[in-house]
């Protein structure tokens, strides 16, 4: 059993690069039906339409989801975006091989989607210019000094905005969630990492400081139905 006090520094199954298999194709369906449920896709969503006002005129919102995994969250913005008739170029970007190939299939009926395999400490993908990059369930799997070296430099890269989608640390989100997926049969890879997930994510407090120490002050921080915090990092051409 986990010890929610602190963050946990146990590995997710799905942190290995080299994972290609039917599970976890398995394992990238059945998170997508989640957060589906769960209202997974929300705080994004939602930070998009309070930034609308504010993006390029003339020219589509070039955005940018880091470990896309399966590339749900850039369908729900696509889905988004053609509702609203915002012109949009989307890119996810992952590490993993296996799951762009998962997700390029998923989004064929979706040509404002493209996808590209980088590492996003490289200076390659850093000198990428983006209006926003949005980060959904992807922070909790660094370490504090990782993710302090990592919002410094998507601030700086973000022109818009930089819109952070995570867990919240709660005993009720850990047995919650530990028991759902049993309950479920859920697979053995969404068993293991789901309550883990939990267990490596944040309080408020902590993401206050994790901002803080990245030199960040411009920020909104909500708590979001299910156990998710949306951070909206401001970008400089956001004049509040």
């Amino acid at each position: 059993m986990a010890d929610l006090r602190v963050r946990s520094e146990q590995e997710e199954l799905m942190d290995d690069l080299t994972l290609a298999s039917d599970e976890l194709r398995q394992n990238l369906d059945e998170l997508e039906t989640v957060n589906t449920w769960l209202g997974g896709y929300a705080p994004v969503l939602d930070a998009l339409d309070r930034l609308r006002p504010h993006f390029p005129p003339g020219r589509p919102l070039r955005l940018a989801d880091l470990g896309s995994g399966g590339g749900d969250t850039l369908r729900q913005i696509a889905r988004w975006a053609r509702r609203r008739h915002v012109p949009v170029e989307l890119v996810g970007i992952d590490a993993n091989a296996f799951m762009l190939d998962y997700a390029a299939a998923k989004a064929t009926a979706y040509p404002e989607i493209s996808f590209q395999q980088a590492d996003i400490f490289s200076a390659e993908f850093q000198q990428q210019p983006f209006d926003v990059l949005t980060a959904s369930l992807f922070c909790h799997h660094f370490s504090d000094a990782q993710l302090t070296t990592m919002l410094a430099q998507w601030h700086r890269q973000a022109g818009l905005a930089v819109i952070i989608n995570d867990l919240h640390r709660h005993p009720l989100a850990y047995h919650s969630i530990r028991w759902l997926t049993r309950l479920l049969g859920g697979s053995h890879l969404v068993q293991h990492d789901a309550p883990l997930s939990v267990a490596r994510a944040f309080t408020r407090p902590e993401l206050k400081r994790l901002l803080a120490a990245a030199g960040i002050v411009r920020y909104t921080l909500r708590w979001r139905w299910a156990f998710r915090w949306q951070v909206v990092v401001i970008g400089e051409m956001v004049n509040e």
